[in-house]
């Protein structure tokens, strides 16, 4: 079952009646699947022990798959993201693997009955449900990476605050950051994913190496990121159709109807047929880049915008003046929104939220046709994310200096470049929060009411309805809270602090430590028996544990120090945020909690 973005790897979707490998009323498939997934008598060491056998089919395949159909070029590359999905050779029998291999396959390729834990459902269907999302490749990958991350429009503002120096070093630190924390969590899931027991999304990897509290806790947090994610997409999306409208409609009826908008299109629960729409979006947002950059070298920043967001009530706080750039922190008072040291915390806070999307790594890779290239697509995304970061937020911060905006569309003062960029932005950022509304509302939906509450999974008719009333209030919910606090720029640096700079940079630190010391604690004198489900451990506990970490002590006490400046970065950003949400609402800004004036007018 997709329950994110990664399902616009596909062309086809598993809960389609119509799909060719997993057809209508397999509720059981879809239920003993996720039991598994989350079951705790499961050890570490029986996921590593099936996750072997997995990885071995998924080479076979790729093998065959690439004799038939060529090496990648880059033509392939960029046609085959548009080409419909084909799982059926992924359900091939491995020829690689001898009948009874180390006694887990038997000779139709199948787990022993005695070892499934099926329920109710068939080797076949069990199988054939595990892999029948597994169809994308690598070029996939790379989109939907590139799709879910991108986000340049805040960069220039982030220079702004913080400088040339330190804006070029903190954005090119937490893009390097972001990356190694790309590459542990797929070394976890490579080791740990099997067709057995495949993991589907971020808060499995810390259920298979901390157990349920880690995964509970995990999913909390997502909810609310992604709660906020799409309040921060209705305010800046609002702001847009502000500006088109010259302020003359009211800035909260701006709101509505952006959510309206979202709670129509967050009616469709499989999203695969948006494939072609999410690509799409990349390119408009590199048009809406190379615009603003044109606009930016030719014509002054946006003084209304900027003194309606930071200004007086006299407007003259931020009037025309020379534009000024700084090598280092600027001054207090040098910059929108700054104030030295705490601005350049908010500017930080925005290099957090730009790399923000590690989340739905898992997700991605639990759709991969040969998990292996994952570490391809993450190089070249981040590589081309960080291209585009850096020269667009230097560019357009050289130009409008301190006057720089966020997000940068809205600071162009010409009005109908103002206006053509503002509704490409509302046309992507419907794009956008139609997803992670979609992710949002299905975390709730089976980590609450399907695995709590025993509701009915949402193939069933029951489970149709339930998903229509609650894709209204969800987004309710999401309006309430970026109409009470109509500030994008702080709200935005207090997710990305709270939340996202959790998910890129704190989680994968302790989990890549928890990880790797159980895995060099396995030795080959241990061993996994699939008939009894039991693993011959040499030891327990904390002695455990501490022969595990000596193992790769170095990197085990890089990924402790990782964790702990994670955290201290947090603490800064959530401080830096909330003084400046206090700032905002002391009458910097002319916008109020639920007010019709605009903070972009």
């Amino acid at each position: 079952m997709s329950t994110n973005l990664s399902s616009l790897a596909l062309e086809a979707d598993p809960r389609n009646p119509e799909h060719p490998v997993v057809g209508a009323g397999n509720v059981a498939v879809e239920t003993e699947l996720l039991k598994a997934s989350h079951d705790p008598s499961v050890s570490f060491e029986e996921y590593a022990y099936y996750a072997a056998f997995t990885r071995a089919e998924e080479m076979e395949a790729n093998a065959r798959h690439i004799a038939a159909t060529g090496p990648k070029t880059v033509k392939s590359v960029i046609m085959g993201r548009f080409s419909k999905a084909t799982p059926e050779h992924i359900n091939t029998p491995p020829e690689s693997l001898s009948p009874g291999e180390k006694g887990g396959i038997d000779e139709k390729g199948v787990i022993p009955a005695g070892d499934r834990n099926l329920g109710d459902v068939s080797d076949s269907e069990w199988k054939n449900a595990s892999r029948a999302i597994r169809t994308a490749g690598w070029s996939s990958v790379f989109y939907l990476i590139t799709t879910d991350i991108l986000g340049p429009f805040s960069v220039p503002w982030a220079f702004a605050q913080m400088g040339y120096g330190p804006g070029v070093a903190l954005y090119t630190v937490f893009g390097g950051l972001a990356m190694y924390s790309g590459l542990q969590l797929w070394k976890v899931f490579m080791f740990l994913d099997s067709d057995k027991y495949p993991m589907k999304s971020y808060a499995d990897t810390f259920f298979r190496v901390y157990g349920s509290w880690a995964r509970h806790g995990i999913n909390v947090l997502q909810s609310i990121q992604l709660l906020f994610t799409v309040s921060i997409l209705i305010l800046s999306n609002g702001q847009s159709i502000s500006q088109i409208a010259k302020g003359n409609l009211c800035f909260i009826a701006c709101l509505v109807i952006f959510m309206a908008a979202g709670m129509i299109i967050g009616q469709i629960r499989t999203l695969q047929r948006f494939g072609w729409l999410a690509n799409f979006a990349i390119w408009i947002n590199v048009l809406i880049i190379f615009i603003c950059m044109g606009v930016a070298a030719n014509s002054p920043p946006n003084f209304t915008a900027i003194t309606a967001s930071y200004g007086g009530t006299d407007g003259t706080l931020f009037a025309p003046g020379p534009i000024k750039r700084y090598a280092g922190t600027p001054p207090e008072g040098a910059a929108t929104g700054g104030d030295g040291f705490t601005g350049s915390l908010n500017g930080l806070n925005q290099a957090v939220y730009s790399y923000g999307g590690a989340m739905l790594f898992i997700s991605f890779l639990s759709e991969m046709r040969h998990p292996m290239d994952f570490w391809k697509g993450v190089l070249i995304a981040d590589t081309f994310i960080y291209v585009c970061y850096m020269f667009f937020g230097i560019f357009v911060y050289s130009y409008q200096g301190q006057y720089t905006y966020n997000p940068a569309p809205q600071s162009l003062s010409p009005y109908a470049w103002q206006t053509a960029t503002n509704i490409m932005n509302i046309v992507t950022g419907l794009i956008a929060a139609a997803l992670y509304g979609n992710i949002g509302i299905k975390v709730a939906y089976v980590e609450v009411f399907q695995e709590l509450l025993n509701a009915p999974p949402l193939t069933t008719t029951a489970g149709k309805w339930l998903w229509v009333a609650l894709v209204p209030a969800y987004w309710a919910i999401a309006f309430v809270v970026c109409a009470a606090i109509p500030s994008f720029s702080y709200i935005s640096g207090l997710v990305g602090a709270l939340c996202i700079l959790q998910f890129t940079y704190t989680f994968p630190a302790i989990l890549a430590f928890g990880f790797q010391i159980q895995k060099d604690a396995m030795t080959s004198e241990e061993q996994f028996d699939p008939a009894t489900r039991t693993y011959s451990y040499m030891d327990r506990g904390y002695q455990r544990w501490v022969r595990g970490f000596k193992v790769k002590w170095h990197l085990n006490s890089f990924n402790m120090f990782y964790f702990l400046g994670a955290l201290c970065t947090a603490a800064l950003g959530i401080y830096s945020s909330c003084l400046g949400l206090m700032s905002a609402f002391s009458g910097a800004s002319q916008a109020t909690s639920f007010g019709c004036t605009s903070p972009a007018a």
